[in-house]
């Protein structure tokens, strides 16, 4: 709980930050935490690093700079990184990326969600299923897409913390409990 509670506290100081410079500066800001997080995330190491509370801050700060100079991070982004180095918060870097990227989408008007299905769908029937929800959500959809021949058929779409399961396998899981009912 606490670990969420700082994320969004953090993704929020950064996304204010990049309010008051702009657009650009917002989605800047969030292509720098995605770099950063996908190096943490491909050298696991480094999240083990963040945490270890034996590491001094110094030397956490100094592998964090390198990794930042790599990047040609922006100054605020350096310094960002800096304050939570120095509050012991790098831990939690995943989260904030998760949850800074929840902002900028709701600021852009962005709905993210995934659609599973029992067979891969032509590019065609994807990008006319994507313009269907872009009319009637009246946002601009960003839709993944994956397969699951365990649903049987039909599909199950997921947006946000919805789902809307219209599986073949739902359907039959409704059915044998209808009929252990008695219905």
């Amino acid at each position: 709980m606490k670990q969420e509670v700082l994320a969004k506290r953090y993704s929020r100081a950064l996304f204010a930050i990049g309010q008051e410079e702009g657009p650009d500066a917002l989605r800047r800001y969030g292509k720098e935490l995605e770099g950063f997080c996908s190096v943490v995330e491909e050298e696991p190491l480094l999240l083990r690093i963040f945490k270890n509370p034996i590491i001094r801050v110094e030397d956490k700060k100094a592998l964090v700079l390198k990794i930042l100079d790599k990047m040609g991070a922006s100054t605020v982004f350096k310094n960002f990184c800096m304050l939570l180095a120095e509050k012991k918060r790098l831990p939690f870097i995943l989260d904030i990326r998760n949850y800074y990227q929840r902002l900028l989408d709701e600021y852009e008007g962005i709905v993210r969600g995934s659609l599973v299905t029992a067979i891969e769908i032509s590019q065609e029937k994807k990008k006319k299923i994507q313009k269907g929800l872009e009319s009637q959500l009246q946002k601009k959809f960003v839709l993944e897409y994956e397969v699951d021949k365990g649903i049987l058929g039909g599909v199950v779409l997921k947006v946000g913390d919805k789902v809307y399961d219209a599986s073949l396998k739902a359907q039959l899981n409704i059915l044998k409990e209808k009929i252990k009912r008695g219905e």
